[in-house]
């Protein structure tokens, strides 16, 4: 009698795991034909030293010698991206004193601009008098090459917004101020349905927790949402159901852990586009936060072969010419 139930309680583990293994396999899924989705992180930006980097380490001061002479989130950069091959291009925002959204990565205005203090305690007419090339350096301070070049270059986020009207952007909220999510809803319900399908907004968990309730047919990610796809769809993706974290959202994806997700790449892919999430790749997580992106050709050649989802990059001339 009990060899039989052994036999039985064997029987349904093999049934059980084959069932698990055919709603996952890749192998049986459709393949997704097409390009691979590149998002410019910051357009074409200068490359910094990325060495024990902290939330306030000023990386203007620790550039790589310039190969180019693009200054981040600007308009100029992020033309240059598009050409370049982005699908995507990522800008940062700051509200501003006089209502506006100032498009600019830092906090403070000390490490990049001639400019001082909180960008936003700041007006936007205050900060388009500001070089915004005026920190560079290469040397320890030697030299300044960009300084003098970057005068009135900061641009706002409607000036962004109306040079590229059919453009897909990925805004990037920088506090954790939830005043911040209502004012940048609002600019966006300002605009047509078929304008907003093409925006993706992320940052700190309480700003996106209200553009959610504001504007919920904007896409959006933070790091609780994050972080709760991710480690629900390794926990019981298996069973086709997806947690809600991964609905209507942007998934990054370290290239490390997508081995492990469910269905990986098709039917994952497949997944994600019925709920109408938007996954990018991006570079290794080790524990310390993401890694920036996918930019070389050595990280590049770690994605699957014919890879359709998003890759999140910052040197998007190397990485659209790989896939060209």
């Amino acid at each position: 009698m009990m060899g039989r139930k052994l036999k039985y309680t064997g029987v349904a583990i093999l049934a059980f795991a084959a069932a698990v293994y055919l709603n996952n396999t890749s192998f049986l899924a459709e393949h997704r034909e097409g390009k691979p989705l590149l998002l410019a992180h910051r357009g074409i930006a200068q490359r910094f030293d990325e060495t024990g980097l902290k939330n306030d380490t000023c990386t203007a001061a620790r550039m790589l010698p310039p190969k180019h002479d693009y200054l981040e989130n600007t308009i100029r950069s992020m033309r240059a991206g598009f050409d370049a091959g982005a699908d995507v291009v990522e800008v940062d925002v700051h509200p501003t004193t006089d209502g506006q959204f100032a498009v600019f990565h830092d906090w403070t205005l000390d490490c990049r601009t001639d400019g001082h203090g909180v960008t936003r305690e700041h007006s936007m007419v205050e900060m388009k008098t500001l070089d915004i090339g005026y920190g560079y350096t290469a040397d320890g301070g030697k030299s300044f090459p960009f300084r003098g070049k970057g005068v009135g270059q900061m641009p706002t986020l409607d000036e962004v917004l109306s040079t590229f009207p059919d453009k897909h952007l990925l805004i990037n909220v920088k506090s954790r101020d939830p005043s911040e999510g209502e004012k940048l809803a609002a600019v966006l319900n300002g605009l047509p349905a078929e304008r907003r399908i093409r925006i993706i907004v992320y940052g700190g968990d309480e700003p996106i927790d209200r553009l959610r309730q504001l504007a919920p047919d904007i896409r959006t990610a933070s790091r609780a949402s994050l972080m709760g796809c991710l480690t629900g769809y390794i926990g019981y993706g298996w069973t086709g159901i997806l947690p809600d974290d991964c609905k209507n959202v942007m998934m990054l994806v370290p290239i490390n852990y997508a081995p492990w997700l469910w269905g990986w790449p098709d039917r994952f892919l497949k997944r994600m586009q019925d709920a109408n999430t938007q996954v990018f790749v991006i570079g290794p997580y080790h524990g310390g936060g993401f890694s920036t992106g996918i930019d070389t050709a050595e990280r590049f050649a770690q994605l699957p072969d014919n890879y359709s989802g998003g890759i999140w990059t910052n040197e998007i001339e190397t990485i659209a010419n790989l896939v060209k």
